[in-house]
């Protein structure tokens, strides 16, 4: 942070000019023109680590806690991280994953977040007992033949392996009560539990299976359960990395999604997690997931920016988010290939609209010296995603656009030797079958 106060002056004025020469000296067109030069760029601040729990609950919240404990620089923000994770497993009977935690602190918090012998045998012990009562319960329903008695007795086994940290054995307790379920709803609520624990073991291709399966049981559908589902699918697919499709599962979210997923995914992290950058129409436009900007003002910021080709405040915002996004459990992995794509779409989206561009303008413009981005165009033209060439000597950059006149030519001569082709090709058979030269299939005896 120190790093940041004494940044320059002339830094601050570039931020604001968006890096193009000659901004400050240009007529302005509009107030609002001269609104955006002057907004100031939000900083990186330092996570809000109190807040930033509030908005998940169950499993989730513990292990975003320690994953923050694990992936932060900061010793206090990791001390504050890992001691609400020490109070809220007090609250819960993961005695398994509470000792890790008192492993992690170490005794850094005093000998109040020290291990409670006591309470771990106290809750083992609970625990043995109701296992052996669900046991019980679960072996007379199974007696009785009573399919809804054995498909709640199945699904208090999930809820009781789930709490104390034993995923696997939850997981097929939940999948267990799929032959005992009788309406839709059951199914959906069987699905849902499935998912909610693969999540937890990083299983997404279980995922992407049980948010088929519960999308063909539609009458049960009703609009927060589809919300979940597709967070769910989104997820599953940002895993996948496949962005495009997480991002539209993630801008197919409606409002009525709410708090109701915090066991899995907040609010805000739906607008985090969608690639909005290849989705404009689908972004800007969508009154549904606008609301979901609202909740991230950053975020909102800097599509608008992308989309008005004010690079350099957009790739100004990422960066300050970064450090925010590196902690977030999901999404860590994804962060630099991410940011790579929606570095190259601006440069693409810069360079589209000219047939030459000084690339000491386009230096300034992504804050970027004029040998770095020579190197960034060199393999954007390498992979064929921009139709250019470049002059090292005076620093420009050429479009190379097609030959339309030539293609034309190109495109009627391959459809007529395409279709000289097929017609010698039919002459032929058909001469074949006229002299009997075809061969017949033998009989078989």
């Amino acid at each position: 942070m120190d790093g940041e106060d004494d940044a320059p002056k002339s830094l601050m004025e570039e931020m604001y000019a968006n890096g193009i020469e000659g901004v400050d000296d240009a007529p302005s067109s509009s107030t609002s023109t001269t609104i955006r030069k002057n907004r100031p760029i939000i900083s990186g601040e330092q996570l809000d680590i109190e807040a930033y729990a509030a908005l998940y609950s169950g499993r989730t919240k513990i292990m975003r806690l320690i994953f923050l404990a694990d992936h932060c620089d900061n010793s206090g923000m990791q001390l504050e991280a890992l001691r609400m994770a020490y109070d809220e497993l007090k609250k819960g009977e993961n005695t398994q994953l509470f000792r890790e935690v008192v492993q992690k602190i170490d005794g850094r918090l005093g000998p109040n977040y020290s291990t409670d012998a006591t309470w771990c045998a106290m809750v083992d012990r609970k625990a043995d007992q109701r296992k052996d009562k669900l046991e019980s319960e679960l072996n007379a329903y199974r007696t009785n033949l009573i399919k809804e008695s054995i498909r709640m007795g199945y699904n208090d086994f999930g809820d009781f392996y789930y709490a104390h940290g034993a995923l696997g054995d939850a997981f097929k307790s939940y999948v267990r009560t799929r032959d005992y379920c009788t309406t839709s709803k059951h199914i959906i609520q069987m699905c849902l539990s499935a998912i909610l624990v693969s999540i937890e073991m990083g299983q997404f291709a279980h995922v992407t299976s049980y948010v088929s399966k519960a999308e063909q049981t539609p009458e049960a559908l009703d609009p927060p359960i589809i919300a979940k589902l597709r967070c769910a699918a989104g997820l599953a697919h940002l895993e996948a990395k496949k962005y495009k499709l997480a991002a539209r599962k993630f801008l197919e979210v409606g409002p009525e999604l709410g708090n109701s997923y915090s066991e899995v995914i907040a609010p805000q992290d739906i607008s985090y997690s969608s690639n909005a950058f290849t989705l404009q129409n689908k972004v800007i436009d969508n009154i549904n997931f606008r609301n979901f900007l609202e909740l991230v003002p950053e975020v909102r910021e800097l599509i608008n920016d992308f989309y008005s080709s004010h690079y350099a405040s957009c790739l100004e915002y990422l960066g300050n988010l970064k450090s925010n996004l590196m902690l977030d459990i999901h999404i860590h992995d994804h962060v630099e290939t991410l940011y790579d794509q929606i570095r190259s779409k601006a440069l693409i989206q810069y360079t589209h609209p000219f047939v030459s561009v000084d690339m000491r303008m386009m230096a300034d413009a992504f804050k970027t010296s004029v040998a770095g981005l020579e190197k960034e165009l060199e393999s954007l033209i390498t992979d064929n995603q921009i139709q250019a060439r470049i002059d090292s000597h005076n620093k420009i950059l050429y479009a190379r656009h097609a030959d339309q006149r030539n293609a034309t030519f190109q495109r009627v001569l391959q459809t007529g030797n395409e279709f000289d082709w097929d017609v010698r090709a039919m002459l032929l058979r058909a001469n074949l079958l006229k002299h009997e030269y075809n061969l017949r299939a033998s009989r078989k005896i």
